[in-house]
């Protein structure tokens, strides 16, 4: 999922935005003042900031120089009716990576959070399964839109898996991913894991393969 904090006070327009998104791999956090949007930036890590501007509390340029000011470097799109060069020059000046004038289609918005995101070096391949979302940006799996894995060894032995499906993942493969070149592990330990992932699969067994490792037919 690509977690994406807005901040709007138009409550309809918001609602709409994000009712666009529906079936996307976005998940939105809607916020409608500064104050409020400046809270969860401080405390939680999001892919990507959507902001107004003439908003209540602390308007959205003011709210971004600030997040700028202790190195949040998450990337951001004012989202705004205005249009004047002044405006405009100072969303940029306060960090901001792109600027999208309402009213918008809902497409470009999407696409210009994709090409953001690319530029930023935060571009993120999600990965399907099933009912099952991989982001690898944040180490989550998300089973239709509930967070289910959140980061952890689970979580990268699923993107192991992913990475050579129809192929056979051997356990030195999996030590090697799971657990830095000097850490202990046992054979025990390595089951558990593997054990937790394949509660995560609905119609899929996890196979395994004598002495060598395991196989999960993707």
């Amino acid at each position: 999922m690509i977690k994406v904090l807005l901040l709007e006070d138009d409550v309809l327009f918001s609602e709409t935005l994000i009712d666009s998104f529906d079936g996307s791999d976005f998940a939105f956090t809607h916020v409608s003042d500064g104050e409020k949007f400046l809270n969860l930036a401080y405390e939680e890590n999001f892919d990507i900031f959507l902001l107004d501007i003439n908003v209540p509390l602390v308007d959205g340029i003011s709210s971004l120089n600030q997040i700028r000011g202790v190195g949040n470097t998450t990337p951001a799109i004012f989202i705004t009716s205005y249009k004047d060069k002044e405006t405009l020059k100072n969303c940029f000046l306060s960090g901001c990576d792109d600027y999208l004038t309402k009213p918008f289609d809902s497409d470009e918005l999407q696409l210009r959070i994709v090409s953001v995101l690319k530029r930023s070096g935060k571009a993120i391949d999600i990965l399907k399964f099933d009912n099952l979302i991989y982001n690898p940006s944040n180490n989550t799996i998300y089973r239709d839109d509930e967070l289910v894995i959140d980061g952890g060894k689970v979580a990268e032995l699923f993107k192991l898996c992913y990475e050579n499906r129809g192929k056979i993942v051997t356990k030195e493969m999996i030590a090697s991913r799971l657990w830095s070149f000097d850490a202990d592990y046992s054979e025990g330990s390595l089951r558990v894991y593997v054990t937790k992932l394949q509660k995560l699969f609905l119609n899929k067994k996890i196979h395994n393969v004598k002495n060598i490792g395991y196989k999960i037919e993707f």
